[in-house]
């Protein structure tokens, strides 16, 4: 993970790095892990905190209050057993029911091993040391049967602003699930969008939610579409 400063946009500056033990081979580490399992792949910030997806590495949560030295707080992994690789953690900005909250997903990309679709998790970070997985949510069609790749969850969106949180779920399109009741998530709207010429089905892979409400639904392979709720 590289922090950048970005004041002279035509010339960025590395600011400070951070990366999984292991991955700096040149510097003499040696992975614990085969090929590219455990990678970067999604930090979020939320104040002083960098939220750092790892693929099949889990998710881990950086101090960045001294950007030049970043420092690993906590983190977990649950690949395996789960088969699907972690794509983002994205901070609940409030706390719900007295407690802070990680909404987390693996993306359903490829799998270590057969099994059912990625889904969407709920991690308790009251205790930011002990990061808690205590809640899911996947898609009520989805019977846990096994499915091709990109079947079940992408990512949600990046800024949470309310309990009713839109959610790219490649061919399910958008789940909106509202943790509320954070430990029973539930769908509270949905929208398949039809699937891009030349496609058989919708591949929804990106998610963003602007201050009017609207919600943009991007297509891996083609598309937009721009949603609103009634």
């Amino acid at each position: 993970m590289m922090i950048l400063d970005l004041e002279d946009p035509q010339h960025p500056v590395e600011v400070g790095r951070w990366w999984m033990p292991g991955q700096w081979i040149a510097g003499g580490e040696t992975p614990t892990w085969k090929g590219t399992a455990h990678r970067c792949h999604h930090p979020l910030r939320l104040g002083k905190r960098l939220y750092t997806s790892y693929w099949h590495g889990g998710f881990v949560i950086l101090d960045i209050e001294d950007m030049a030295h970043p420092a690993y707080v906590a983190g977990l992994d649950w690949s395996p057993p789960f088969p699907c690789p972690t794509h983002s953690a994205v901070p609940v900005p409030f706390e719900i029911e007295g407690r802070r909250l990680l909404v987390v997903a693996d993306e359903d990309v490829f799998h270590m091993a057969p099994a059912p679709p990625a889904f969407l998790w709920i991690v308790d970070v009251t205790d930011e040391t002990k990061p808690m997985p205590f809640a899911s949510y996947q898609v009520e069609a989805l019977d846990g049967s096994a499915q091709p790749p990109m079947t079940g969850c992408h990512q949600p969106v990046e800024k949470i602003s309310g309990t009713e949180i839109p959610v790219a779920w490649f061919a399910q399109g958008l789940r909106v699930v509202d943790i509320a009741k954070p430990h029973a998530p539930r769908e509270v709207a949905s929208y398949v969008p039809d699937p891009a010429g030349g496609a058989d089905r919708p591949s929804s892979n990106d998610v963003f939610a602007d201050q009017r409400g609207l919600i943009y639904l991007i297509d891996r392979v083609r598309g937009l579409t721009i949603l609103e709720r009634v």
